[in-house]
């Protein structure tokens, strides 16, 4: 996407005004460049350009000016309605370099052709020029005064204005014959005058459609094409053949317009994972369980996106993005106790004081109490203005209109400091944090009505294979009952995502695609169990190879070992073990913490715990191992069997001991890491 210019050389400093480009993919937008002058420019995009097609890539190219002019003006200028034809036009007649242009000497002898009072108006040169108005004084223009699209698009310019606060005029007249070389040097198609059938695409933009100010301290300019290319290249296929589907043949037309909402909802989507994401380093064969931990941190980036709500309604969700305290929490110093306030620090003794009528209460607005009186206040009430210190109550005596009690009692003693809890303006909680009931009362306390928070993670759960039956139904011989399923779809509700059951699939690979199709329309991952190997009927891992974007990750782990990774129709599959207790285990140390990180929080470590063990075993080298345990009397049991076939140690466990990737001998006492089903979330 690119904001252009029809001014001179702008420097070596980036600044607003300029030309702007910045290139995004699959939402992930890369650096906006600056572009110093239109030469640059139109160097950096014939690079870029040549680069994508020999890579076998297709572009998308925006330029924020029109690119045509209101109906009639074509015709009227070069005797025909083709925008093209006013494009060549202008390429034969524009001057260009980066110190000067000849534009408002041009837009001066097209005046003269329709009597010289416009259609174009404004002269930014200090000499004048025959039949260009400087201001829109006597002004006639023969054309429509907007194209339909400006009509429609509030605050967009007109293109005869040739200077000025949000001017296009100069940049369609110094733009249009760049674009006119480059539709030429790569058989370019422009819409909407062509179909978009070549390799490289280019369509009219107007970043102000759907944006705004640019966030504190970055260039308007810079930031809207970075927004804006990083919304388009997140629309799915039908989104932007709906957005393309425009009837402009003269005028040309501004992409989005009408989808405006679509268009905002887009932006709030985060970048979608690339098919690499997952691919091994050359040589890994079996990947340490540690290592494959901080692969899948280091790759996996939110697939969610975001809205905003109140935070009485946002508990169970994941901030987007840091929230800052709208108030300080307490607003006011208080009382931490009931009893009596006055100014200053007491020395040792017996002390006596007047007491002022009335009371101070929480809610009370703070009233004023005069040096060496105290008031009576009651615990969470505001100081009144006169008050730093409080007594406790069942420390004073009270007759007479006055108070008596002994010191030392030091200043400040029993309130809050206002704002010791959160200050207004600093961070209050992180993106990537859980709202839970705590984090909703810190909200709450500090003035917070509403949060930008993720949507939820939608993770669809397939089991696979054709000795599958579901419980409660008749198996024959040969035959066992799913019980993966319901055990992963509970899991993922536990975890705080929203569980989409996708049922059971045979093993037939055309009824597994169709079935991995529907899942990626309606999760943000898939979660399938069984066909994870290499073997004949492993029909996950299969597909995945076939679609490009597969790896097998061989993990050094026990139980479990091969996780298939890897994306369907953009939507990243977990391929896990089709065994019950390695399936748990995996989705346990590996799908939980990158089912967090997809769904926009921090990478989750359980919490582990340093116990001794109640049994004895004799570890060899190369694997990390899990061991279904409890803990009893102080110390970690584990289940008699490690076989995984064994379901019923999955419910006779409390939590797994962790053994590590070297040798270990373990004798009762030996101490060893214990990690409980709590720590996971179950």
């Amino acid at each position: 996407m690119v904001d252009w210019s029809g001014g001179n050389d702008t420097g070596k400093s980036p600044r607003q005004d300029a030309i702007w480009a910045c290139v995004a993919r699959l939402g992930r937008a890369e650096a906006p460049q600056y572009l110093r002058n239109r030469k640059v420019a139109e160097d950096w995009l014939t690079q870029l350009f040549e680069a994508e097609i020999a890579a076998g890539r297709r572009v998308l190219a925006g330029f924020d000016f029109p690119f045509g002019y209101p109906k009639g003006y074509a015709a009227a200028l070069t005797g025909k309605s083709d925008p093209f034809a006013l494009w060549n036009w202008l390429e034969n007649r524009i001057e260009d370099s980066p110190q000067s242009n000849n534009r408002f000497d041009l837009a001066g002898e097209i005046n003269r052709q329709f009597g010289g009072r416009g259609p174009f108006w404004f002269n930014g040169l200090k000499r004048d020029v025959d039949g260009l108005p400087r201001k829109k004084t006597d002004y006639e223009n023969s054309f429509s005064e907007r194209r339909l699209a400006e009509k429609r698009a509030k605050g967009a310019f007109s293109c005869w204005q040739l200077g000025g606060a949000g001017a296009v005029g100069s940049q369609v007249l110094m733009g249009l014959p760049v674009l006119a070389r480059l539709r030429r040097r790569f058989e370019a198609a422009v819409w909407p005058f062509e179909p978009l059938d070549k390799s490289i695409a280019i369509v009219e933009i107007w970043p102000s459609l759907t944006l705004g100010a640019a966030p504190a301290g970055q260039i308007k300019d810079a930031w809207q094409v970075r927004e804006v290319a990083r919304t388009v290249s997140t629309l799915e296929p039908d989104a932007l053949a709906e957005m393309l589907a425009v009837d402009a043949p003269e005028e040309g037309w501004i992409f989005g317009l009408g989808h405006e909402d679509r268009l905002r909802q887009a932006s709030a989507q985060p970048p979608r994972l690339t098919n690499d994401c997952f691919a091994l380093p050359p040589g890994v064969h079996w990947t340490p369980v540690r290592e494959a931990l901080v692969l899948l941190q280091d790759r996996l980036t939110p697939v969610t996106g975001s809205e905003t709500m109140p935070v009485a309604a946002a508990t169970g969700r994941i901030l987007a993005e840091d929230v800052v305290a709208a108030r300080s929490n307490p607003p006011l110093p208080n009382t931490a106790v009931d009893g009596y306030g006055f100014f200053g620090g007491k020395a040792a003794g017996v002390h006596r004081m007047p007491l002022v009528e009335g009371r101070a209460a929480a809610g009370d607005r703070p009233g004023l109490v005069p040096l060496g009186s105290a008031v009576r206040i009651l615990t969470g009430a505001a100081l009144p203005d006169g008050v730093d210190t409080v007594v406790l109550q069942e420390d004073v005596t009270v007759s007479d209109g006055q108070i008596a009690f002994h010191g030392p009692i030091k200043a400040g003693a029993n309130t809050r400091r206002a704002g010791e809890d959160v200050v207004q303006g600093d961070v209050a909680l992180t993106q990537g944090a859980r709202i839970g009931p705590a984090q909703a009362a810190l909200l709450a306390a500090s003035g917070v009505g509403d949060v930008s928070v993720r949507k939820p993670l939608r993770v669809a759960v397939l089991s696979t294979g054709a000795e599958l039956v579901e419980a409660g139904n008749t198996a024959a011989l040969g035959q066992i009952f799913d019980a993966n399923r319901p055990m992963l779809l509970e899991m993922v509700r536990r975890f705080g995502h929203e569980p989409v059951d996708m049922g059971r699939v045979p093993d037939d690979r055309d009824a597994l695609a169709a079935r991995l199709e529907a899942a990626s329309k309606a999760a943000d991952l898939i979660l399938t169990s069984g066909g994870a190997s290499a073997g004949d009927e492993d029909h996950v891992s299969a597909l995945l190879t076939e679609a490009g974007a597969m790896t097998l990750w061989r993990i050094a782990v026990k139980p479990g070992r091969p996780l298939a990774l890897g994306m369907w129709s953009g939507v990243p599959v977990f391929g896990l073990p089709g065994n019950p207790v390695a399936a748990m285990t995996c989705a346990l140390i590996f799908g939980r913490p990158a089912m967090a990180r997809l769904a926009g929080s921090a990478w989750e470590e359980p919490q582990g715990f340093e116990v001794p063990a109640a049994f004895t075993k004799n570890k060899k080298h190369g694997r990390t191992e899990y061991l279904r345990a409890r803990i009893r009397d102080g110390q970690a049991e584990v289940f008699a069997s490690e076989g995984s076939g064994r379901i019923s140690g999955l419910s006779w466990a409390d939590g797994l001991v962790e053994l590590p990737h070297d040798a270990a001998e373990i004798v009762p006492g030996t101490i060893v890491r214990y990690i409980p089903f709590a720590s996971f979330g179950l």
